[in-house]
């Protein structure tokens, strides 16, 4: 089957390279939408002309490509909030520094961090201006201060900040990881300074925050261990804010991370439930109807309270589509179902594209739907029982077919334990979901048995154990796997033609197989051949020092990191993942660097360098070292000075102010990140 022959197919395909084109190419509203008309009137005007003369055109499928493209691209632009003429960052300062009185309403919960609880919020107003759009609120901890609710609406004198960008290489992108959901700033406050307005309006997050928190309160008296609760909340109300460190790390050891967001399987059983449940309203007249409308209804309402994100979207919305289908006894094709869902979707949240969990989750069942038919065809048991978990291992391996490039893109690890975990947690999850929605309606209703929610809360530990005891077999976790994006191409290229190969042995499928191959070789090579040879780099890391060295696919680096410290530092890691690198070599910090004919000279807290024998280009200060820096710059006449993020702040301003009045080069890592020089 030729997928792209669907003409939705396509379309939607096309839908997404013209979003891409419109996130990564700035293009005007006012052009975007010039393209857009005109391609469509193009497309309109072919369309007359061919239906004239009775016969096909390929400048009606050019006009229809470039439409869709078009589409793509004014869908993008349209939703980019800082194009918006009320955006707040059009009423604050560029260089930040000017303090503003902010109006805003708590939007959204995030999980908090070991300093800041935090929070999304929609802007009011600025000073006596009405403004829009999204940042990020940090609220430091305290003792006394309760978390803020959704809806809450205060008013606060503070500054904006800037979001960080990673100040090492290989670190989580945080700040463009934030830009795609379109927010550009942060704040800091004190919770204490926030001042409160009590006429406040209730918003669907608001609503869905509301029912959240009284499931939340009537599951309380029933003492579930907090893990249990946790689990009970990402399960069955698509909040996983609570879940531990640990039990979030175990989780994704063990290839399950998947359970603990509300995705397709999730959707799929609660669809069955709800359908079985109103089944007989088809007795009545017009009831299938009613049946259809309360269907996508509920399915919607449980997207709203799990909080809309991108898979649960997915998910009802490819759901809402197949019960519509099922219930009108049309025949539905899988694909095209997904096509829509995509269409749909992308045309409402463009960004979604780039969300890793919309990403996997369309991946998985793509690959489910398309290559575990030929999977369970191996292999037909006779007995129920063994037939069902073979189809379960089959529906498992595809799907792991569909993401494991991507998600060995974003995360680096394979978790080898995956089918076992899932083999025995899928089974059940439907068992678990069920009982969930028994339990959270009992709880509800007041009329819960103690025993019940024993149960219950002793099944979810039992999974979480079962996990836990699963991603601790580290023999079969392989981590820091270095890949790259022309890696997954590489390997989606390989795995769809071998299971073309697979299908049908012909000569076609042979030659697909071997420029497969061929692409995956000029992959590996090109990979080789774009590593840094040599390179010196001064990494970030607050109240120490940490330096490296990169010679012949091997860094060697030294810190002044204490034992806590080394053991939760991961720069290095997510250095030599990122850049492929074959090894890494404990040294020490020595005083002086020569590289090729590039000497660099640092200065620690002694504070002393020697003038005569020694003229570096290069001057590292680290651990606020009591020099006169006017002195040294006389002295040694250096290009550049460095300052990593073992010195004190006030070190820092006075040494960025002598630089910058003597017009020298200033590297501060706190600020610009990582200095790192090729030679």
């Amino acid at each position: 089957m030729k997928l792209l022959n669907f003409t939705i197919i396509r379309l939607t395909v096309l839908l997404i390279i013209g979003i891409i084109l419109g996130y990564y190419v700035e293009v005007s509203t006012s052009l975007s939408i010039v393209l857009s008309l005109g391609f469509l009137c193009l497309t309109l005007l072919c369309y007359v002309v061919t239906e004239q003369h009775f016969k096909q055109s390929i400048w009606f499928g050019l006009a229809v490509y470039f439409s869709m493209i078009s589409v793509g691209i004014l869908t993008v632009t349209l939703h980019n909030q800082k194009k918006f003429k009320n955006h707040y960052s059009n009423y604050i300062s560029e260089d930040l520094n000017d303090l503003h009185t902010v109006t805003f309403r708590i939007r959204e919960i995030l999980k908090p961090g070991n300093y800041y609880d935090k929070y999304v919020i929609d802007i009011f107003k600025i000073d006596d201006t009405k403004a829009s759009g999204k940042t990020l609120l940090n609220i430091q901890k305290d003792m006394i201060s309760k978390p803020l609710r959704v809806d809450a609406v205060f008013t606060i004198r503070t500054d904006f900040k800037n979001l960080i960008h990673p100040l090492n290489p290989g670190q989580f992108d945080y700040k463009n990881y934030l830009k795609k959901k379109y927010i550009y700033h942060q704040l800091f406050v004190d919770a204490q300074l926030l001042l409160p307005h009590h006429q406040n309006s209730t918003t669907l997050f608001g609503l869905a925050n509301t029912v959240r928190t009284h499931v939340n309160t009537k599951l309380q008296p029933y003492n579930f261990k907090p893990d249990e609760l946790a689990i009970i909340n990402a399960l069955l109300l698509g909040q996983r804010q609570n879940i531990s460190e640990d039990v979030y790390t175990n989780y994704a050891n063990a290839g399950a991370i998947h359970i603990l967001a509300v995705s397709g399987l999730h959707v799929g059983i609660m669809l069955l439930i709800l359908s079985f449940m109103l089944k007989p309203l088809e007795r009545f007249k017009h009831g299938k109807a009613l049946k259809i409308i309360l269907l996508v209804l509920l399915l919607w309402g449980f997207a709203i309270i799990a909080g809309l994100s991108a898979s649960v979207t997915r998910a009802v919305t490819m759901f809402s589509i197949v019960a519509i289908g099922m219930n009108l006894n049309r025949p539905t094709n899988i694909y095209n179902t997904l096509a829509i869902s995509v269409l749909v979707i992308l045309l409402v949240k463009p960004l979604f594209l780039f969300d890793v969990g919309f990403q996997l989750s369309y991946l998985a069942v793509l690959a489910i739907v398309t290559i575990d038919p030929l999977l369970y065809k191996l292999w037909q048991p006779k007995h129920w029982v063994l037939d069902k978990y073979w189809h379960t291992f089959t529906i498992t391996l595809a799907a792991q077919f569909g993401i494991i490039p991507v998600s060995l893109y974003y995360f680096h690890q394979f978790p080898g334990l995956f089918f076992i975990s899932n083999m025995v947690i899928i089974p059940l999850l439907g068992v678990i979901l069920a009982f969930g929605i028994l339990v959270i309606i009992l709880a509800v209703l007041n009329i819960l048995p103690n025993i019940l929610a024993s149960i219950f809360g002793n099944s979810i530990s039992l999974m979480n154990n079962f996990v836990r005891w699963v991603s601790h077999q580290d023999a079969f976790l392989f981590q820091d796997i270095p890949f790259n994006l022309l890696y997954v191409v590489a390997f989606y290229f390989i795995i769809i033609a071998s299971f073309k190969w697979f299908y049908k042995k012909s000569y076609n499928n042979l030659r697909y197989a071997l420029i497969a191959i061929i692409i995956l070789q000029c992959s590996y090579i090109h990979t080789e051949y774009a590593k840094p040879k040599h390179q010196f780099i001064v990494f970030h890391k607050s109240r120490h020092s940490l330096i490296g060295h990169l010679t012949n696919d091997a860094i060697h680096y030294a810190h002044d990191f204490d034992s806590t410290t080394n053991l939760n530092t991961t720069i290095i890691k997510d250095f030599t993942v990122k850049k492929h690198l074959k090894s890494k070599k404990l040294n020490t910090i020595t005083n002086t660097y020569h590289l090729n004919k590039t000497p660099i000279l640092i200065v620690d807290s002694l504070g002393v360098y020697t003038v005569k024998t020694f003229k570096p280009d290069y001057v590292l200060l680290r651990q606020s070292p009591k020099i006169n820096l006017n002195r040294l710059i006389d002295a040694l006449q250096p290009k550049v000075i460095i300052a990593d993020g073992s010195n004190y702040k006030s070190y820092l301003e006075r040494w960025e102010a002598i630089c910058k009045k003597r017009k020298l080069p200033f590297h501060q890592t706190s600020k610009k990140g990582a200095f790192i020089l090729n030679y």
